[in-house]
């Protein structure tokens, strides 16, 4: 379908853009049936919701397809971040330049007084976050006695962020007949509630599923050790090597450490989270638009309202905290009918944990195995052939330099010499834990040579929680600081899992257990490692069987542990 009949100005920006037809959102606002009514509309990120409430509210605005002169503020909307403030302003902005808009933004971080010369001038329409909005009105210098229509963009995230009380100010302070749009992911309890006091008779829209959806975003999930993480970061972008992806942690400390860790890498990386301020968001954003930077390390709060356009990777290097939180952060790809990724990398214990959370969201992700050296370094030729047969315009210089080169070494020696060039820019990828048959003999219950005098350990969890070699003996290497090798045999019974320490070095291991643990005494994984008095017991005897890899009884190869829940990745000190 096509956009129904809009003010001139407003199609004309339209056409300029490229629009041609609606998305979902926009063709549903623009019914007939809904024309001045309150809306509450429940929409996905990246479904042209900006556009929609822009045209939404032209005929609050426009009189003859002009907008008055500018004074008190005509239409409010309200942001959760300074990052999306910013980018509904640039997208109102042209949708209603050649009807003569004005638009001021107020957002935190940003000067203050500058924001109040620009009230004090006149806007037509206000843009801004909710603290940054009261503040201007417990001040005296946003008048919204005027106000035909407001906007709530993203209700959802800005409840979840704690604005309650400043949008109940703001709101309380507008005219009782304005128009109020709330646009929202999701329509949980709250935003229902809230809708209830500020809306009248409000049309309830949803175009989850509708528009975007998942089709344009392939899921992939990855599992491996918690130890690994950081390893599977480094192979899935250099797989893909993406224009810009983006890397999903749950705190400003991880993003810190993986941000550092990238740099190091060689990998053109900047982060984003709540202890940059908004100049370094700004140049982290610029950096990133410019192609100076392909990596953008974030937190779920500080990624809100990006939008890039090359945007072709995400990966949550953190797991989200539920399916909401998943869409959210993915939908930060695949838009405009771009194709996009995002993939999960979920530690061996979660697994069963983020299968259920899938199922929820109704994705379907593919679980695939961890990038290998090899087949990055076979993609690598891929695109290097690629590149350097793609045909090119060869300037004189460029041909001069060609013939020198030629002059000085042969054609093999130059297209060797090219190629390694190019693979030295490459950051190095990464060997990953595997079950390799070195670690399944060292998870077998049998002699092994220099284990004639051991130490008996034990960890909490067995076959019910699913001890595996793949993530069991990473996890023990990790907290005792040492090596396959010195792990002996590996019995894995019902509820708890021994294994053999050389005695020459069971003091040193269990102080780094020790120094690996938290107050309860665990890890990262909610695991226990304790020394053992004597011997497990033997199978038969209600004890462990013999041999490391069990039973494996009630569930697939990574059934999470049922009374340890893994907690997320956590920065290395």
């Amino acid at each position: 379908m096509s956009f129904p009949d809009l003010p001139q100005p407003l199609a004309e920006a339209l056409r300029a853009r490229g629009y041609e037809t609606p998305t979902p959102v926009q063709a549903a606002v623009l019914q007939p049936e809904v024309i001045g009514r309150d809306l509450l509309v429940s929409a996905q990120t990246g479904s042209g919701k900006t556009v929609a409430f822009g045209l939404a509210m032209a005929g609050e605005l426009l009189v003859d397809g002009q907008l008055p002169t500018p004074g008190a503020p005509l239409a409010l909307a309200i942001a959760p971040t300074r990052e999306l403030a910013l980018q509904v302003s640039r997208e109102l902005g042209w949708l209603y330049a050649a009807a003569g808009g004005r638009i001021s933004t107020c957002v935190g971080g940003m000067d203050a007084s500058k924001e109040r010369r620009s009230l004090s001038h006149g806007a037509h329409i206000v843009v801004g976050t909710p603290g940054r909005l009261r503040d201007h009105l417990e001040r005296g210098s946003l008048d919204l006695s005027s106000l035909r229509a407001v906007v709530l963009d993203e209700a959802d995230e800005m409840l979840d962020m704690g604005f309650r009380d400043d949008l109940e100010a703001i709101l309380d302070t507008t005219p009782a007949m304005r128009r109020t749009l709330m646009f929202s992911a999701t329509l949980a309890k709250p935003i229902v509630t809230l809708a209830r006091r500020y809306q009248r008779d409000a049309q309830r829209i949803s175009t989850v599923g509708e528009d975007r959806g998942h089709g344009d975003i392939a899921y992939q999930a990855v599992a491996v050790s918690p130890a690994d993480i950081e390893h599977a970061v480094i192979n899935l972008l250099r797989l893909h090597e993406a224009e810009t992806a983006m890397l999903f942690c749950a705190t400003r400390d991880n993003v810190r450490h993986l941000h550092a860790s990238l740099v190091e890498r060689g990998f053109a990386a900047v982060a984003l989270s709540g202890e940059h301020s908004q100049n370094e968001r700004n140049a982290a954003m610029h950096a990133l638009r410019d192609g100076r930077a392909r990596v953008c390390v974030a937190t779920d709060v500080a990624a809100r309202g990006i939008d890039l356009p090359t945007l072709s990777l995400v990966v949550h290097v953190e797991l989200p905290r539920d399916a909401e939180a998943l869409q959210h952060r993915s939908g930060r790809t695949g838009r405009a009918g771009n194709k996009g990724t995002a993939v999960l990398i979920v530690p061996y214990p979660r697994r069963r944990r983020v299968e259920m959370m899938l199922r929820g969201a109704r994705i379907a992700a593919e679980w695939i195995d961890v990038p290998t050296p090899e087949t990055i370094r076979l993609a690598d030729r891929e695109r290097l052939l690629a590149a350097l047969l793609a045909p090119v315009e060869i300037d004189e210089e460029d041909q001069a330099l060609a013939e020198r080169l030629m002059a000085e070494r042969s054609p093999h020696e130059i297209a060797a010499a090219l190629v390694r060039v190019h693979r030295a820019r490459m950051p190095a990828v990464e060997e990953m834990i595997e079950a390799t048959p070195q670690a399944q003999r060292a998870a077998q219950d049998g002699h092994r040579p220099g284990f004639d005098d051991v130490l008996w350990f034990r960890m909490d969890v067995g076959r019910r929680q699913n001890a595996d070699p793949r993530w069991i003996l990473p996890l023990i290497c990790r907290r005792g600081h040492i090596t396959r090798g010195e792990i002996g045999a590996i019995r894995v019974g019902p509820g708890e899992t021994w294994f053999q320490i050389p005695r020459g070095i069971g003091a040193k291991f269990m102080a780094a257990v020790q120094r690996t643990a938290n107050a309860d005494g665990e890890d990262e994984s909610g695991v226990r490692i304790e020394q053992a008095h004597g011997e497990p017991p033997r199978a038969g005897g209600g004890g462990a069987p013999r041999g490391g890899q069990g039973g494996n009884q009630g569930g697939g190869p990574n059934r999470p542990p049922a009374r340890h829940q893994a907690k997320p990745y956590r920065a290395k000190t």
